[in-house]
């Protein structure tokens, strides 16, 4: 009995040991910048779009689609994930993440081929997400169809 005591003390032990200490204030601090520069990013493409002549639609248009491309192709290149794993929330940023949560497991499963891998594999994170979005707004979409009518 009091060895078993002394082995799971000894565990404990060892447990605090091995396993890294994080500061709240620092990674609070890192996902903010993270996620402004995100952000700042993201503005710098709408305000270029503006500049150019564009309306605030194309030009909300194109920073999406800069946002979704460059956090794609930096998924690919394993940049994504490093910048995740040192900003944690900030990359989050709900255009930038969503993108790199379909281009993850393209990239994880792509040695398995076209079709069994990133076919199959691509939408494993982001299909429940597109999915329930398309059902829930057809279904809005039918409740607002049935009150207008009513």
């Amino acid at each position: 009995m009091q060895e078993d005591k002394e082995k799971q003390q000894l565990y404990e032990d060892y447990v605090k040991q091995v396993t890294p200490t994080h500061s709240l204030p620092a990674n609070m601090a890192k996902a903010f910048l993270v996620g402004g520069l995100i952000c700042v990013l993201g503005q710098a493409v709408t305000e270029w779009a503006l500049a150019a002549g564009m309306d605030e639609k194309t030009a909300g248009t194109w920073c999406s689609i800069t946002l979704i491309f460059l956090s794609a192709l930096t998924t690919g290149m394993n940049l994504y994930p490093r910048l995740a794993k040192w900003g944690g929330a900030g990359t989050l940023v709900p255009i930038t993440g969503f993108a790199n949560s379909v281009a993850a497991p393209a990239v994880e499963y792509q040695k398995e081929g076209q079709v069994f891998g990133i076919g199959s594999k691509i939408f494993t994170i982001a299909g429940p997400v597109i999915l329930y979005g398309v059902l829930t707004s057809w279904v809005l979409g039918l409740i607002q169809y049935v009150a207008e009518r009513w």
